[in-house]
């Protein structure tokens, strides 16, 4: 099951997409993603579409992880969907805030065909 990790702090008022340019933006089989993300503080917003279905629609990201450390299950909801071959994942962060966010987070592919 290939994974893909991300860990980055989100200027007040930037956004950030971990997967622009790799090799999950675009899974090369059908398969199944899952995605687990957490925030450092709260006020951090997420929208994940994957393919033609937008899975959250930017909605606030669960807060009060460490900056670096992977989330898991226990203390996120994972966010689950079949793909594609060839669907745009796209993972999009945004920080309304007046100060610097850390987002720590994963997408889990597992091919089916």
């Amino acid at each position: 099951m290939p994974a893909f990790y991300w860990s980055q702090s989100i200027a007040a008022g930037g956004t950030f997409n971990p997967l622009t340019g790799t090799n999950y933006q675009y899974p090369p089989r059908p398969g199944v993603v899952k995605y687990l993300h957490r925030a450092t503080l709260v006020g951090l917003v997420a929208t994940i579409v994957s393919g033609s279905d937008e899975l959250l629609q930017e909605a606030p990201v669960p807060a009060g992880g460490t900056a670096g450390v992977t989330p898991s299950e226990f203390n996120v909801p994972p966010i689950i969907d079949s793909v594609r071959a060839g669907d745009l994942q796209t993972v999009r962060y945004r920080n309304p805030t007046a100060g610097a966010i850390t987002v720590d987070g994963f997408v889990d592919y597992t091919p089916t065909g």
